[in-house]
């Protein structure tokens, strides 16, 4: 596979002279490393994998100062890399970065097969990415040609997932699209204790077994008038919401009533195992590979407040995002808000929230607060659920805060929760 990606590059831009052959060679020959566990029984043999994992003596390629924009560490690949004449001491830095700026332009206009005085989209990595081998050969494997040269099997591409227009003077402000990634909870130390089960090989066997057959399910059944199932591992999947570009866009209210039915197919593997998910709203503009890293983010932040719960997270065309966390047994709160007309206009709750923000209504005193009146302007939209968060166990639940925070910290923790659903709702929600 590198030999492949390697002499692909040197192929298509035959006008540079290449140092980097013993570079690569390097990633092949050392820079991974396979290990394993044994025992006279799976949890003998799960607890030697994990010790010699822990042990584990890798050594990192030696680099002398330039790192891959994403690691921050591995060197960045370009024809100089390797190259002797590259002594720290007298190297010409800013004229090596203009190469390496060149060279990925370069690149990206043959992989986007684009004349070379023309400026490259992206579609392969941004313009002021710099990669390392690795990084560069996950990008280049996606590529049809390198795919057969490789005999790889056909990968579903994200490029038939239409976002937007594809000219800048065409109509159409483009579609926004839903990406969710899962994992289930404390799958480790539910394995652990499955394995100290008097029957746990056996178990063991069942449990992979269910949820080998719960991805290809999931993957089978998931409804293709919304969108596909990217993969679907077991206990960890990604999947996109969409629609062709010949079909009418899919909206924000179709994809959330989705993710509310999402814990009762995940119960399907009947297995005692919870489930984090990050749930990104994202613009036409944003890039997918911006996409991915916020779902990254979002799984993450599900996971770290309390397990068992789904992060939204909304990422405008600029970048910036708004978010919300809440557990699964909540998180059909998002049908529940009516205006005092008893309709479903979430623009009434949202500016009625930004006008008590700018006078700072929320803002707590360290000294004197009380998140009571937040609470009780919750309640006036979402009525009778005020005295959720007025239960203090209830409100640990939903909003994530732990026994040992500050009282204030509770508060705070309890408003800036109020506050992210009505964001989040009003994006996801509104039907004006």
């Amino acid at each position: 596979m590198l030999k492949e990606c390697r002499c692909w590059i040197e192929e298509k831009l035959p006008d540079y002279t290449y140092y980097w052959e013993r570079e690569w060679a390097n990633w092949g020959n050392h820079a991974w490393e396979i290990f394993w566990g044994e025992g006279d029984s799976i949890q003998a043999a799960m607890d030697d994998l994990e010790t010699r994992k822990l042990c584990r003596g890798w050594t990192a390629v030696n680099w002398i100062g330039e790192s891959s924009s994403l690691t921050g560490t591995d060197g960045i690949a370009f024809p100089g890399l390797g190259g002797e004449a590259r002594n720290p001491k007298n190297r010409q830095w800013t004229i090596e970065k203009d190469d390496i700026k060149i060279f990925y332009k370069r690149l990206a206009c043959v992989l986007e097969n684009r004349s070379q005085d023309t400026e490259p989209e992206g579609k392969f990595f941004a313009l002021n990415e710099k990669l390392s081998i690795p990084e560069l050969v996950k990008r280049l494997v996606t590529l049809p040609e390198i795919a057969n040269n490789l005999g790889m099997s056909k990968l579903e591409s994200f490029s038939e997932i239409y976002r937007g227009p594809e000219a800048k003077n065409e109509q159409g402000k483009g579609r926004w699209t839903g990406w969710f990634m899962g994992d289930g909870d404390e799958v480790g130390k539910h394995l652990k204790e499955i394995a100290d089960l008097e029957n746990g090989d056996d178990e063991l066997k069942k449990f992979s077994q269910a949820m080998r057959h719960w991805g290809k399910d999931f993957s089978r059944d998931f409804p293709q008038e919304i969108g596909r199932v990217v993969y679907a591992g077991g206990d960890d999947f990604l999947g996109v919401i969409y629609r062709d570009k010949d079909q009418e866009a899919i909206t924000a209210q179709q994809a959330v009533a989705w993710l509310i039915t999402l814990p009762k197919i995940w119960e399907r593997h009947d297995q005692k195992i919870g489930l984090s998910v990050g749930f990104v709203w994202a613009g036409s503009s944003v890039p997918q590979r911006d996409i991915l890293q916020h779902c990254r983010e979002a799984e993450k932040l599900a996971k770290s407040s309390g397990r068992g719960r789904v992060t939204i997270r909304i990422v405008f065309n600029s970048g910036q995002y708004v978010q919300w966390t809440c557990p699964w047994d909540y998180l059909n709160i998002l049908t529940k808000y009516q205006d005092r007309e008893k309709k479903a206009n979430w623009s009434h709750i949202y500016q009625d929230l930004a006008q008590l923000e700018s006078r700072r209504a929320f803002n707590l005193d360290k000294k004197s607060f009380v998140e009571k009146f937040a609470i009780e302007f919750f309640d006036i939209y979402f009525p009778g659920e005020g005295k959720e968060l007025l239960n203090y166990e209830r409100a640990k639940h939903l909003v994530g805060f732990d026994d040992e925070d500050a009282p204030y910290d509770r508060a705070k923790a309890t408003i800036d929760w109020i506050s992210n659903l009505i964001k989040v709702g009003w994006h996801l929600c509104s039907n004006t």
